[in-house]
């Protein structure tokens, strides 16, 4: 199974529809949050179950705040991560997801791409596709992998 992960698109198509061009075929999207009204959008291009939460700028949306996406024996904790305080440190985020019994966690927000495991937890921030904030400012998104064993392998991914 190969999965898209995006975060931050902030209603701005062009470099997301770019992703999904290149990475193309994938068996799942999540987005870790601000779409900005684009959830619908998004849904229709990448004609594949789709996990989006609510990110800081998804102001009256309808999104989940954040979801557990199970794939294989996985459970992904799915966050934008505003709520966790993660521009500033990412335990908060990591505990929660231990504590929900999650193997991985997902999020965004701080615009930088992330990808350590830590306390035995996958943390995967694929960074922004519109927005960049790492050094070089280069587009970011990340590919996720399910072996036929079931683990989980993540790469990070510049356009």
């Amino acid at each position: 199974m190969k999965i898209l992960v995006v975060s931050d698109t902030h209603g701005r198509d062009e470099n997301f529809e770019q992703a999904v061009m290149q990475e193309a075929p994938f068996d799942m999207l999540i987005h870790c949050g601000d779409v900005e009204g684009r959830e619908i959008f998004i849904e229709a291009l990448t004609e594949c179950p789709c996990h989006i939460v609510s990110g800081n700028n998804d102001f009256f949306s309808d999104l989940p705040r954040e979801e557990i996406v199970e794939a294989g024996n996985n459970r992904i904790f799915v966050t934008h991560g505003h709520y966790y305080g993660v521009s500033m440190d990412i335990t908060g985020v990591i505990d929660e997801a231990k504590d929900r019994g999650c193997n991985a966690v997902f999020f965004g927000h701080t615009h930088k791409p992330l990808l350590e495991t830590i306390d035995g937890v996958l943390a995967l921030n694929p960074g922004s596709l519109t927005y960049p904030r790492q050094r070089g400012r280069r587009p970011s998104y990340a590919i996720v992998n399910l072996d036929q064993t079931g683990h989980l392998t993540a790469e990070l991914k510049h356009l």
